[in-house]
């Protein structure tokens, strides 16, 4: 569960979610999720593990799934 590996912390990155025990941010991982990174690779490229990227994944599915959308006609 990510509840074990993301953390928002006021005195790290401002607030951001990140990787717990590290300064790695969420938005950093999905950003290079986005750009065509592998997830081993960002795991690497981090410091992080694999879980680790898993976890900021299953983090901003949770946000996004929360959010309510307002269609106006």
């Amino acid at each position: 569960m990510f509840e074990d590996r993301v953390i928002i912390d006021p005195e790290i990155r401002h607030g951001k979610p990140i990787i717990k025990g590290t300064r790695v941010p969420v938005d950093v991982i999905l950003g290079s999720l986005a750009g065509g990174m592998e997830i081993q690779e960002i795991a690497d490229e981090y410091g992080i593990d694999k879980k680790d990227t898993q976890a900021a994944i299953e983090y901003a599915a949770k946000i996004v799934a929360k959010e309510e959308i307002s269609v106006y006609a």
